[in-house]
């Protein structure tokens, strides 16, 4: 069974960075596509960033320019960089897998925006 393991998460203030991790259990090279998503209160959970195998991302609007996905191959682990950090930022952020035709969710890490 797959498991992602979010971390990093935290309290910032407007304009500071913060480093998520996702760890996997397995080798990330069979994941055809991993992606960070994040989940404000109320709202639905949307696609913040994501990298394909072959190594292409994709950004949401809101976040392009100060977000950068990643991956370490080696340690199993895909990166969220996050700078220039908004209040409307603030969520709960969760690191997705697909494999062929199956998603893996992590549990989420909480990330908060604020003076």
């Amino acid at each position: 069974q797959v498991q992602l393991v979010e971390s990093g998460g935290g309290l910032v203030q407007p304009g500071g960075s913060l480093r998520l991790s996702c760890v996997a259990s397995g080798s990330i090279s069979n994941f055809n596509v991993m992606g960070w998503y994040r989940q404000a209160p109320g709202k639905q959970r949307e696609l913040v960033a994501r990298i394909f195998r072959g190594g292409s991302t994709n950004y949401a609007d809101s976040v392009k320019g100060r977000f950068t996905i990643s991956r370490d191959n080696v340690k199993n682990t895909v990166y969220l960089q996050m700078n220039s950090l908004k209040p409307e930022d603030t969520a709960d952020y969760y690191c997705k897998g697909t494999v062929w035709a199956t998603d893996y969710w992590g549990q989420g890490t909480q990330v908060t925006v604020s003076s």
